[in-house]
């Protein structure tokens, strides 16, 4: 009966959520390396200590943010690193040619998902935009560049941010809660969404309805991307493909408005 009991908390969602590839996630469950609940405690506090970096580090300029942005995401992955050693590649899988069109699968859900929350949101509640291009083209080359690559490392901090908390969660679910497989990943999905929203609320000047509703609904379609895939590298390149698509269009507008 035991046996049972376990074979249903261990059940998948179908193929519509989860690929039929056997790719399982890591961490979790002891595979492919136990880890304790203190070291998920504290893989939490590293990420909290890498946004801390990138938000109170003095950093006048994109150049000078480089600094935080690597710490954001250097931060947390060294701490999965001491705990995980090699295996902390589990969480990076090698892209394949499906893992492509997933990422941009993704990105234009994301865009519309976003986009159709954004408008009710901005309707009922008003919204503030993002001020990460504001004045970047005024520093020329090197900054423009600096603020790509920058951002770019940044989104694989976001991504860090909120995939090692999504497994802490359903670690935490279903080997202390005894909950099911899935019900761990439904409930960490909806957990680590707000607890992505609540980091953007000093971005968007603490409006609770755009960082809870309009990046809270975003992250749940990137969070899905790495549910379905069990591979951050596409759930990043979803993100990078959304935001700097955002940013350019802002930079050109911009850059339009100048002349």
């Amino acid at each position: 009966m035991a046996s049972e009991t376990t074979t249903q908390r261990q059940q998948r969602f179908g193929r519509l959520m989860e690929r039929a590839d056997g790719r399982e996630f890591p961490y979790y469950n002891g595979s492919p390396v136990d880890m304790a609940g203190w070291k998920w405690g504290v893989l939490v506090l590293a990420c909290v200590a890498g946004i801390a970096a990138l938000m109170f580090y003095p950093a006048a300029n994109d150049l000078q943010a480089l600094v935080p942005r690597f710490l954001f995401a250097a931060i947390p992955l060294a701490a999965l690193v001491a705990f995980t050693g090699h295996h902390w590649k589990a969480l990076f899988k090698k892209l394949a040619p499906a893992d492509y069109l997933n990422m941009v699968f993704f990105w234009l859900l994301n865009l519309a998902v976003s986009g159709i929350v954004g408008l009710v949101v901005m309707a009922i509640f008003g919204a503030n935009a993002n001020p990460a291009t504001n004045g970047l083209l005024d520093g020329g080359p090197a900054q423009i560049i600096s603020f790509y690559v920058g951002t770019g490392v940044q989104l694989l901090g976001e991504e860090l941010f909120t995939i090692l908390p999504f497994l802490a969660v359903m670690y935490l679910l279903f080997t202390k809660a005894k909950l099911s497989r899935n019900t761990s990943v439904i409930l960490a999905w909806l957990i680590t969404a707000a607890w992505f929203g609540a980091a953007h609320l000093p971005t968007y000047g603490w409006n609770f309805a755009q960082a809870f509703l309009v990046i809270g609904a975003a992250r749940l379609v990137l969070t899905l991307a790495y549910i379905r895939t069990k591979n951050i590298l596409v759930s990043l390149g979803a993100h990078v493909l959304n935001d700097w698509t955002i940013f350019t269009i802002a930079l050109v507008g911009s850059a339009a408005a100048a002349h």
